[in-house]
Formats: C-alpha cells, structure tokens, sequence
C-alpha cells in the first residue's frame, strides 16, 4: 500500500467504538433510528449548563476584528490564569498560569504531554481496561504502550504496575473516572502509586511521570470526591477537556496541567507550548478559550446522568447481568455470560442494539454500554437485552 505500515496496522486494529457507530448509522437507515438502540459512542446527550449559550452569544458579540489571531501557543494568558485559579482549588495546591497549556481536548493534551516526554521506545504503563486510543497516542511519538492489569474491581493493581516498571518506563497514564469500567481510583490508591513511582524513580535515575486524563472528573456519583493527582505525586500532569464536563465535546477545548512541583516544569511548559505547535495543534481554538475561561466549575446536571445509570443497572440486573456499579462516567461495563465478547455483541446486534464488546478496551468477557442516551432508549432496549440473556443462561 501507499500509506505508512504504522497507519495500515492502526486501521487493521480500528476502534470498535467507532466500528460500532458506524454500524449504527447503517442500521438507523435501514430499519429507522427509533428502532436502533445505540448505545456505542460517548457523546453527551444532555445539553450545556444555561450559562453556555449566553456565555457563547456574549463572546461572539464582543470580539473585535483582530480577536481572531494567532495567540500564546499556550493559550491566552487570562484564560490560562482563570483555569489555574480554579485549578488551585480543586487540586489543593497553587497552580499558576505558566502551569498550564490550552489543547484541542484531552486527546489534544494526551499528545502534546507525550511528544514533550517520550524519545524512541520509551515505555507508557497503563492500567487495563483502557480508552484503546492510548496507544495510538504513543505510537505517535515513538512510545510503546505497556497495558497491566487491574483488581477484579477494576481498581489500581499497585502490584502489577511496580512489576511493569522498567529502565524503559517514562510514564504511567492513569483515567480516572475510567472509560470504560466507570471505576474512580481512590486516594489511599493513588497515594501509594506515588509512592511506588518515587522509589522506582530513584531505583533507575530517571523521573517517571504519573500522567492522569480526567475528562470525566466532575462525572461523579453518590457523593464521591475525585482525589486530587497533585497532591499524591509530585511529577505528575493532568490532561483533560470541557468535552463532558459542558457537554461540548465537538468543539475540541481542553488543557494540560503541569503539577508545580515537578522538577522540570518550566522545561515542560516549553516542550509543551512548542509540542502544541508543531503537532499543528497550533493553539487552542480562540473562541471557545474565551468561553472556557467564564465556565470554571460549571458542569451539567449529573443527576439526570444518575437517573440514567440507575435505569440502566436495575433493568439489567433483572435480566441476570452481573456488573460493578460504575461510579462515575457514563459507562457501564457488564460481564458477557459467554468468553467470548465479539460473539455476544454481535448476538446483541441482531436486536438492534449497539454496544462495544471488552476486547476493544484491552477486557475480554465485558461490553461497554454508554448510557449518555434518551431515557427510551434504555427502556426499550431491554426486551432485546433480557431475549440475549436468556439465550446464553445455560
């Protein structure tokens, strides 16, 4: 072929998730969109906070014909002053301006932080299930993602991390709130890999940097508190994005954070803001930079999520699945009653409904349901999934 062996091997491996929205749009066609129940991509469906259009209007109205230029690579300097401001409060540490760098989302971050950190073979660790982009991510820099395994709860293995840690080892890449198992890893758990990333750092001479993605930090349930990153590891850099917390994940708006007390974190920045750039990210868009810097803290109505999960777990467990309560995100991630995932999925598909099987996050034996959907969605879907059940109750 004429494309890059890298990119013919990637498109062989193509996420399922969109393998699966794709297959959606097919049978939306085909036998009309109430009919399907998609339950394949995570793409809010609950609209912005009130504040958001207005915000939005406000913004627009306001600009001047030479607001719509280049900027600090890094972003505007009262944006990025307004997003450490409120970080400071969130992380218990003070975070200041020149801490943080405007991307093009989470995934824009995730890019940038490993263009900064990685040279040629470097290894990322990262606890299985995982967003399988990962390692996309860091192939893209020349990184070799390193997946381990996790508890039965899907919670951090301290163990299994300290046995994959190397002389390769340049990052571990944690998510939390996780996509897909909904887990929220606690502090207790994040105090000890801290712990554990220090003496690993001292034992091979070399940072190792703790990289967390937290696009669905305020996506909580039952009153749990996310832990703060920054105050259980030093070197450690937050990505993540405004795409669920505002329900605006279209508009591409997100930022790294760069812990204040990393050693290097001036060399970071600089990295950073020129990673930014000649990925061609270029900057952060410009619009919605302003808008972001006016929505600090605001989220949408997670109750109404709450109401969902709720739909979802007690009609499936009325048909026999067995799942951990997610406890955060918008997925939920139920054991198949057969090994294999794919052909469960599949048997899924012939009622119309869509789902993600585990394999395409790095878990066999579980499917990935986002429940970001119309509440008739779920309550429809249940005849097809109790019929599935019941044909694979052996």
């Amino acid at each position: 072929m004429s494309i890059a062996k890298n990119i013919e091997n990637i498109i062989t491996k193509s996420s399922w998730i969109r393998k699966m929205f794709e297959e959606g749009t097919r049978l939306k066609a085909e036998h009309g969109e109430e009919n399907v129940f998609d339950f394949s991509l995570g793409n809010p469906n609950i609209a912005p906070p009130e504040d958001f259009r207005k915000i939005l209007s406000d913004t627009v109205n306001s600009l001047g014909h030479r607001d719509h230029g280049y900027m600090p690579n890094t972003g505007y300097p009262h944006v990025c002053k307004a997003v450490a401001d409120y970080l400071s409060s969130e992380q218990g540490v003070c975070v200041a301006d020149n801490n943080i760098v405007m991307t093009c989302g989470a995934a824009g971050a995730l890019n940038v932080i490993l263009k900064t950190l990685l040279d040629q073979g470097d290894e990322v660790i990262t606890p299985a299930p995982y967003f399988v982009e990962y390692g996309f991510y860091a192939s893209n820099h020349g990184g070799v993602l390193k997946p381990v395994p996790t508890a039965k709860d899907f919670s951090i293995d301290i163990n299994a991390i300290s046995l994959a840690v190397t002389e390769k080892t340049k990052a571990v890449l944690i998510n939390s709130p996780n996509n897909p198992t909904g887990q929220v890893y606690s502090e207790k758990s994040l105090v000890g890999l801290g712990k554990l990333l220090t003496e690993k750092s001292k034992k091979y001479g070399k940072i190792i940097y703790l990289l967390s993605d937290e696009p669905y930090r305020k996506i909580a349930y039952d009153g749990i508190k996310i832990p703060s990153i920054f105050t259980c590891y030093n070197e450690s850099i937050i990505a993540t994005s405004y795409s669920k917390d505002i329900s605006i994940p279209g508009e591409r708006i997100g930022f790294a954070a760069i812990n204040p007390g990393a050693i290097y974190k001036n060399e970071l920045y600089g990295g950073m803001a020129l990673s930014n750039r000649i990925l061609g990210f270029v900057n952060a868009p410009a619009i919605m930079q302003r808008v972001v810097a006016l929505m600090q803290g605001m989220s949408v109505d997670v109750s109404i999520y709450a109401k969902k999960r709720k739909l979802l777990c007690d009609g499936l467990s009325d048909c026999g699945y067995k799942f951990i309560k997610p406890s955060g995100t918008f997925y939920l991630f139920p054991e198949t009653p057969i090994e294999d995932d794919v052909e469960f999925i599949r048997a899924l598909q012939e009622e119309l409904i869509l789902v993600v099987p585990g394999s395409g996050f790095m878990g066999p034996g579980y499917f990935r349901i986002a429940f970001c959907v119309p509440d008739d969605t779920i309550i429809n879907a249940m005849p097809g999934f109790k019929r599935v059940m019941e044909r694979f109750s052996f």
